[in-house]
């Protein structure tokens, strides 16, 4: 339970960084927000009505204080460029960046895993050599590529899916899915061949162990030996990689977002930096850094649980 405890108290003092960090970065640099969005040409008026809109004619501690405390409350303003609440933009977004991360990972869970164990099993054979050339190719080429290489083959040569074309899950569920499948599977891809190479290299020195000698001298076939017992110890030095790789989802959507011209987190980040839209900025900023911290948060909690030792340390 302490450790728990120390984990939410480090979790909490994180976000809390991460967020004054965030605005000073929008707030602190030189210039003015107002200036900077309305142009030189803007009328005083027109300035200073969005000073007060922004809250930067107040001093930067309250401004801080204001916006944090918002933030907390889930009141994150109001979008300059889309003169909507963020808090709806975000709502409207989010089940697409959401949908697209949840689908890569679960791709990079099933076939990393497979490939990593399968790869060690076949240690030095024909097919650990192939594998490994897969790795070797997928780590490589960067994930906005393999979108426009699956819009190329499964959109225009194969017509699997309609490149450009989103279908909310209101609408259709299946078709929503479809449409998210080959961008979450262009974020997957690279991953899927990290994990598989960090797996096969965990699991080979787990097979030197003197257990796995002992499991296989009980009778117990190579398949229950590894899935049963060499995997789950494996996993123990791999799973904070996976945590990592939450990170990299996020980031990766932001570009394959807008390659395959979907209405996510992603393309609103971009588009609210383009726009100089610090408001929206600054909420999105925070919320993919909280996701990433609150993803490794879990991480250090599942390890925690399977591995004992970690307990009592």
């Amino acid at each position: 339970m302490q450790y728990i405890i120390k984990k939410i108290i480090i979790l909490v003092t994180t976000l809390f960084l991460i967020s004054l960090l965030t605005f000073a970065t929008f707030n602190v640099v030189p210039g003015d927000p107002a200036l900077l969005i309305l142009g030189t040409e803007a009328s005083p008026e027109k300035l200073q009505n969005l000073r007060v809109q922004l809250g930067t004619d107040k001093p930067l501690g309250t401004q801080y204080t204001d916006w944090l405390s918002g933030f907390v409350r889930g009141d994150f303003g109001n979008s300059i460029k889309y003169d909507q609440p963020v808090k709806d933009l975000i709502a409207d977004r989010i089940p697409v960046t959401l949908t697209i991360a949840l689908i890569a990972l679960v791709i990079i869970l099933f076939i990393g895993i497979f490939l990593g164990v399968y790869s060690a099993k076949k240690q030095n054979t024909l097919t650990d050599r192939v594998i490994g050339i897969f790795t070797m190719i997928s780590i490589s080429v960067p994930g906005f590529f393999l979108g426009i290489l699956f819009i190329w083959i499964f959109g225009l040569v194969f017509k699997l899916f309609s490149p450009g074309q989103y279908v909310s899950y209101q609408e259709d569920f299946w078709g929503y899915l479809k449409v998210l499948f080959f961008p979450a599977l262009a974020i997957a891809v690279p991953n899927i061949a990290i994990l598989t190479k960090y797996l096969r290299s965990s699991v080979i020195g787990e097979i030197k162990s003197d257990y796995v000698r002992t499991a296989y001298g009980k009778g117990n076939k190579e398949n229950h030996v590894l899935y049963g017992h060499v995997l789950k110890n494996a996993m123990v030095g791999v799973v904070p990689l996976i945590g990592m790789m939450v990170g990299d989802i996020f980031s990766g959507s932001i570009i394959v977002e807008q390659v395959f011209g979907l209405p996510g987190i992603g393309r609103l980040l971009i588009s609210s930096i383009t726009s100089r839209d610090f408001p929206l900025t600054q909420t999105l900023v925070v919320y993919i850094a909280a996701i990433v911290v609150i993803a490794n948060f879990m991480v250090d909690i599942i390890i925690q649980i399977m591995d004992p030792r970690i307990r009592v340390q």
